[in-house]
């Protein structure tokens, strides 16, 4: 056979191969829309807020001295392995689709999950571990790029950061419950069924979003590996500095907020004395009003002062929070502290708006994934920040008995010591945040109120609903 014949059977194969892509029977139930992206993500952290009492327990009880600066350990292996894997993953879901890879973040984010009661030591290794693919946002947030336009983006974005506010907002309260009055056991099960139940949505009901005009035209077409390389991707940062200052922005402000996620609940109870009830009753009210905060309010905001501007009211709350969170040393004051925390939850879907529209249409996994690859890393330095302050101030908050029932037992002396010294630095790091978001260009109005017309077929209902 000649080289001539041989090209020829070949490109015929390739058309073959390209003919049944895409003439295969579309996967998922109906169009890809925003309301398969926020189901993914609330059974997800459903299932792990479940498991908030839990996993304090088996955290104490595999590692009872210096409890908080082991989970800053485990946390900061999970957040390296995020930053490095995210920027990655943005980029395969760009060229090879987000459905599948959002059925390997969810899967490995999950895998740990039934580990925890039969193997504590192999339950934190998988956790450290799974922070390769712990990278759900990022994949999720270009899902949502891909089914709304530029008006649209910032709207469907509040809702799926409400709806992960959504699904903290029983969860924790149900799991120490069941924990309370059936074991940690049954709340490991049901916690695996969840995410099993997820898993099984993605591969039953999600359709893909990438449109087929996006994709490549044959298999093993070539990535960016500049884009998916993390460090060439901070490198690259540096020469714009629009895409700079906003990753300077998102870290200085995320870095105390991963921090507060991890310790914030027992200094609670230690601290200021909160019973186990009335945590679960703080939890849900905050996460209540952050639903609010993030659906109605931000679109409002968002219409009215803009993305940066909004951007820069929620960086203002959060310094007030955590401000409020540290000097704070009554009851009412962190109900108050709470009530300005749910309205400074506006910050990061703000941020993610700011971020997708300064990116291509075939580019949102990779600066999504830019931003949660920083997320990450802040989700691994945050806790054992902390910690670390937590433990140089002397606040004891390794007792895990608080947690477990009613006790009493007598708050610190808040006379001798801040109460929250980790707070009080977190709201001055938010400061500087504010100050760098401040030099952040924002797009003119005239591009902003003039986008391209969208075809019938891009067009995403749900967020012309007046309801929403």
């Amino acid at each position: 056979m000649s080289l001539k014949d041989q090209s020829h059977d070949s490109e015929c194969g390739d058309l073959i191969c390209m003919s049944l892509v895409r003439f295969q029977p579309q996967q998922g139930i109906g169009r890809p829309s925003v309301y398969h992206a926020v189901m993914v993500i609330f059974l997800e952290f459903f299932a792990w807020g479940l498991l908030t009492t839990p996993m304090l327990t088996v955290l104490h009880e595999t590692f009872p001295q210096h409890t908080f600066l082991m989970n800053g350990l485990i946390q900061g292996v999970k957040g390296l392995l995020s930053f490095m894997s995210a920027p990655l993953i943005g980029a395969l879901s760009d060229v090879w689709g987000r459905r599948s890879f959002l059925l390997i973040t969810v899967f490995f984010t999950c895998a740990p999950i039934p580990l925890m009661r039969l193997s504590p030591w192999w339950y934190f290794a998988m956790i450290s571990m799974s922070g390769a693919f712990s990278v759900t946002f990022s994949v999720i947030f270009a899902y949502v790029a891909d089914v709304t336009d530029e008006r649209e983006r910032s709207t469907a974005y509040g809702l799926v950061s409400a709806t992960f506010a959504a699904s903290l907002v029983t969860s924790p309260a149900i799991g120490a419950y069941l924990s309370a009055w059936y074991g940690d056991n049954l709340v490991v099960l049901l916690a695996t069924l969840i995410a099993l139940a997820d898993i099984c949505f993605i591969l039953l009901a999600v359709p893909e979003s990438l449109p087929d005009k996006m994709r490549p035209n044959t298999w093993g077409a070539p990535i960016s590996w500049e884009y998916a390389d993390p460090f060439a991707s901070l490198r690259k940062v540096g020469q714009d500095p629009t895409v700079l200052l906003i990753c300077i922005t998102v870290f200085l402000s995320y870095l105390p907020e991963a921090g507060q996620y991890s310790s914030f609940f027992l200094y609670l109870r230690q601290v200021i004395n909160f019973s186990s009830t009335t945590i679960a009753v703080f939890i849900g009210v905050v996460g209540i009003l952050s639903i609010i905060a993030q659906t109605l309010l931000l679109t409002l905001l968002m219409r009215t002062m803009g993305t940066k501007n909004t951007v820069l009211l929620g960086l203002g709350f959060q310094i007030l929070q955590l401000a409020w969170y540290g000097l704070g040393s009554e009851p009412w004051m962190m109900w108050a502290a709470g009530a300005v925390a749910a309205m400074s939850s506006i910050t990061f879907p703000a941020v993610s708006a700011l971020v997708s529209q300064s990116a291509d249409a075939d580019k949102q996994g990779v600066v999504q994934g830019m931003i949660t690859g920083i997320r990450g890393l802040c989700n691994g330095l945050g806790p054992a920040l902390y910690g670390f302050i937590f433990f140089l101030f002397n606040v004891n908050i390794n007792t895990m008995d608080p947690i477990q029932g009613e006790y009493d037992i007598d708050p610190l002396p808040l006379h001798t010591l801040i109460p929250g010294p980790p707070f009080l630095l977190g709201s001055c790091t938010v400061v500087v945040a504010f100050i760098v978001a401040l030099f952040i260009p924002e797009k003119t109005p005239s591009s902003l109120s003039s986008p391209p017309a969208a075809s019938d077929e891009d067009v995403e209902p749900l967020l012309h609903d007046s309801c929403v």
